[in-house]
């Protein structure tokens, strides 16, 4: 035992040995760090996983903090949203497009955007006294800025979000598409096969099904089927949205098959997505001028040039001496 500690020690005097042991241990560090983080991956996205927790229930859903400061708000709607009615209705559609479906989400908006209207202005004009070299007229001059910034940026934040929420729906009208087709040529009813399509692309397309499963609890609920699906449009905004229920309409009015009325759609709106990828295929010549221009072509001059460039200089300057 004496003499295998001896050796150990002897081992670890040796500078080669030493280094050799800490590349090894440094090399098992990293191997079970990497091996932790693929197993809390792979649990993370395990699929049985995700649809064992997407059946729990839960009942006792957190409410923010925002929204309890809304509901306090009510008694001053008044004066936090404008007394413009069709205003405030485009407004109420252009949240519900983005996905914010709150019975309060109008005065939340309003609060937000008057709060950081007020706030931002304030916050320049109480960090002037750390800038006592600045003119007060540019202070002012910020403060209005912050202000007009305080007034914009809500809305595009809003535009954006607007905007994503529009692009993962488009993303998930073909599959929805198709398998309607499907459904409808298996024998189920429209409500049926929308009620399934949400079911079946929840995990895909969760947006899409949710706004699927809209239009079912509508219908359950006694809306007309015309009205809940024109209710979908509005609430999505999409044109092709727009389309696809115009048709679904005309087919119930006039009595003709849903199934075939939905396979002609489907066809059109893939040749409508292949003409849409042709277009962008057929921009990306002009954008790709610009990175080439400023990005790949100064660095292949560089590299083309540069040596011819510096031997001119170094024969140049010798010719002079």
């Amino acid at each position: 035992m004496k003499s295998f500690i001896e050796t150990l020690l002897n081992l670890m005097n040796d500078p080669d040995t030493a280094r050799n042991g800490a590349v090894f241990l440094f090399a098992a560090a990293i191997f079970s760090v990497g091996m932790v983080g693929l197993l809390i991956l792979a649990r993370h996205f395990d699929p049985l996983k995700r649809r064992m927790d997407a059946l729990i229930i839960q009942d006792t859903r957190q409410v923010s903090a925002i929204e309890q400061w809304a509901e306090k708000l009510d008694h001053f709607a008044h004066v936090v949203l404008p007394h413009n009615r069709d205003l405030q209705k485009s407004t109420a559609d252009r949240l519900a497009r983005a996905g914010y479906r709150s019975p309060n989400s109008l005065v939340i908006y309003y609060f937000i955007r008057l709060f950081s209207m007020v706030a931002l202005p304030l916050l320049v004009l109480l960090t002037y006294p750390l800038f006592p070299k600045i003119e007060p007229d540019k202070i002012f001059f910020c403060a209005a800025i912050a202000g007009m910034l305080g007034m914009i940026v809500p809305s595009y934040y809003l535009d954006k979000k607007t905007a994503r929420q529009q692009r993962s729906l488009r993303n998930g009208l073909p599959d929805a598409i198709d398998l309607l087709v499907v459904c409808t040529e298996a024998g189920l009813g429209l409500n049926a096969a929308i009620l399934r399509v949400a079911q079946v692309i929840f995990e895909i397309h969760p947006a899409l099904a949710e706004e699927l499963l809209m239009v079912t609890a509508e219908m359950r609920a006694g809306v007309d089927r015309t009205q809940a699906m024109s209710n979908l449009a509005r609430r999505t905004g999409l044109e092709d949205i727009k389309g696809l229920i115009t048709v679904l309409t005309q087919s119930m009015r006039f009595g003709t098959s849903i199934s075939q009325t939905l396979r002609i759609y489907s066809e059109e709106f893939r040749d409508k997505r292949m003409q849409k990828a042709d277009e962008e295929a057929a921009k990306l010549g002009t954008k790709m001028i610009f990175p080439l221009i400023f990005c790949v072509m100064p660095g292949f001059f560089i590299i083309a040039m540069g040596p011819a460039v510096i031997k001119a200089i170094a024969v140049f300057s010798n010719m002079g001496n």
